[in-house]
């Protein structure tokens, strides 16, 4: 029970794009289109649950207790490879996903949500288990806001917009409202 409600918690009430504001130039980057925001939710939500497969036992056994201050850049140097090898292994796979996704597939290096995960894992989760269940709920927030989003940027493009609104500023207000939706799941989970 506890592990489903760290999960749900970090889907909806901890959202890291909603609710922490974590991860918001992909967010705001790749929702344009649906495909997009799929294929990155997906590359996302691997290098998060990855990176605390590999993360969470670093901590563990070699920077606790003496070294942890030396966490955020042994976890970028973590996240960047294992975004190479995600980025690899899609440019292999699937070439049109690797094209649609442009400069922001290397950019989840430098996604502060990827990095979040890994922090707040370490810092808030009591084993290995719970730490990855809430990279995995990270990963499923972060996908649920960016589809959503996409969805809305989508039906926005086929509407008339006043010319002072177009663009980033309706996008802008349109995530304003999503964060005031999500913050309404406050309290749900753990």
């Amino acid at each position: 029970m506890k592990l489903f409600n760290i999960f749900i918690a970090s889907v909806l009430a901890n959202n890291f794009v909603l609710s922490r504001f974590l991860g918001i130039c992909p967010f705001l980057g790749v929702s344009k289109k649906t495909n997009s925001a799929i294929g990155m939710s997906a590359a996302v939500t691997l290098v998060m649950v990855v990176a605390t497969i590999v993360t969470y036992p670093i901590y563990q056994y070699i920077l606790y207790p003496k070294y942890t201050y030396m966490n955020t850049i042994v976890f970028i140097l973590v996240i960047a490879t294992t975004v190479q090898s995600v980025e690899l292994i899609i440019k292999k796979r699937t070439p049109k996903l690797y094209k649609s996704l442009g400069i922001y597939l290397p950019l989840i290096t430098t996604n502060c949500a990827v990095l979040g995960v890994a922090l707040i894992n370490v810092e808030e989760m009591n084993n290995m288990r719970e730490a990855i269940v809430n990279a995995l709920g990270a990963g499923v927030g972060f996908a649920l806001a960016i589809v959503l989003f996409s969805g809305i940027r989508m039906r926005i493009a086929t509407n008339e917009i006043q010319e002072r609104f177009k663009g980033v500023p309706i996008a802008l207000v349109s995530a304003s409202i999503m964060a005031v939706i999500f913050a309404g799941f406050k309290g749900i989970g753990g």
